[in-house]
């Protein structure tokens, strides 16, 4: 029986709910699902590289030899194999990372939202690189900290940059390879000195390498982790290498801070699927990822220069762009009198989408930025959807 209430409930929301907001980029992939857009909003990994036939093998074996394992309930810190096997692929260069140190994570947005909750008061101070990863800045704003930006150039973060603004900061949040947005990756020198200004100034640094592995030259390039194991924090997800449908992620830290993740995760979930992680483990744990890594990036690579050569012949005078050597995205910088909000209401009359710069930037947005994403869109459609969004940017020149 439906009970009558003459008095409906008056939902009162904490201020930390009030303050929440939508991401700006997942508002506009409610567009872009529609087939006739060209989008160049999304920061999706391309489903052309989810080894399905693997995963659908390592499903059927994990749950025909230890499925009752793998559908129980599961120790907070995850599935120690994997997490052997995370420790083991982190330990060189000279640094010996233990798998204690490796908390498993339901996709890496979580492990923002854990060292958010463990290390950010309300006011604290958060470095961030100008312009920075909207999801970091989204699941560091709830906690209510002051964001203070530290520069960056053609090489990434500005180390020099990093002590005027460090006093009383918690941590400093870095993507250094094939930064999201930019495209940008940190110089040797620069992680060198930038782990050197972090440990003189006794400031935590968290490394968040999800396009570490997709350098289109397969060069690696040397962690951060490696030349300070106790005052660097680093971030991993095989969302970029394997699915991000699995929502897998791990972080690894010094041993009293990974404790502490480790209760606050018990609270927000009381562990990672076990079963995914049993499944990822019994993919990887053979050599699979040396494997299939290349050919990702073979893909991403071809495609990312299909964008690049559009670019050079379809943009006018007066726009620049970075050029990636790995990764997802290309970030672009536009006349300062050119929005790109409202160049992005136009482009999507013209079936052509991408995601506005403003949002990436903790501090004193700059409108006339933009980031492009070519990884979903085939080199015929890329070519298209650039020539569109070049007319549009010549007739606001």
């Amino acid at each position: 029986m439906k009970i009558e209430n003459p008095n409906p409930i008056q939902w009162r929301f904490s201020e930390r709910a009030q303050q929440l907001q939508s991401s700006f980029i997942r508002e506009i992939l409610k567009i872009t699902q529609q087939p006739e857009i060209i989008s160049f909003a999304g920061g999706l990994p391309s489903p052309a590289t989810f080894p399905v036939e693997e995963m659908k093998a390592a499903f059927d074996k994990v749950l025909s030899t230890t499925g009752k394992t793998a559908l129980q309930y599961g120790p907070t810190d995850g599935y120690m194999p994997l997490r052997q096997w995370i420790a083991d692929s982190l330990s060189k260069d000279g640094a010996k990372i233990v798998p204690e140190q490796v908390l498993m994570v339901s996709g890496s947005q979580q492990a923002l939202d854990l060292l958010g909750k463990v290390l950010i008061d309300e006011g604290s101070r958060v470095l961030v690189e100008t312009p920075s990863y909207l999801g970091a800045l989204q699941a560091f704003s709830v906690y209510r900290p002051e964001f203070a930006s530290v520069a960056t150039d053609d090489d990434g973060l500005v180390p020099a940059s990093i002590e005027p603004v460090a006093q009383g900061a918690r941590l400093l949040y870095s993507l250094p390879n094939f930064q999201n947005p930019t495209g940008r990756t940190l110089s040797i020198a620069r992680r060198q000195e930038l782990v050197e200004t972090c440990a003189r100034l006794g400031l935590p640094l968290i490394e968040d390498d999800p396009y570490g592995a997709l350098s289109y030259k397969g060069e690696p390039l040397p962690k951060m982790v490696a030349m300070n194991p106790d005052g660097v924090i680093y971030m991993g997800s095989f969302s970029k290498v394997l699915t991000p449908g699995i929502r897998l992620g791990y972080v690894v830290a010094p041993l009293p801070l990974v404790r502490r993740l480790e209760l606050a995760k018990q609270a927000a979930d009381l562990h990672t699927a076990q079963l995914t992680q049993m499944v990822v483990h019994e993919v990887i744990k053979d050599g699979f990822l040396d494997r299939h890594i290349p050919t990702i990036r073979e893909l991403y690579g071809n495609q990312c220069q299909a964008m690049l050569d559009a670019m050079a012949e379809h943009f006018p005078a007066g726009a620049t762009w970075t050029k990636p050597q790995g990764g997802m995205f290309i970030w672009v910088t536009l006349p300062k009198h050119i929005n790109a909000m409202e160049l992005l209401d136009e482009a999507i009359k013209h079936k052509v989408a991408f995601v506005p710069g403003a949002p990436f930037y903790a501090n004193e947005p700059e409108a006339h930025t933009l980031r492009l994403s070519f990884v979903t869109v085939p080199p015929e459609r890329i070519r298209q959807g650039i020539a569109i969004l070049g007319q549009l940017i010549a007739a606001r020149m």
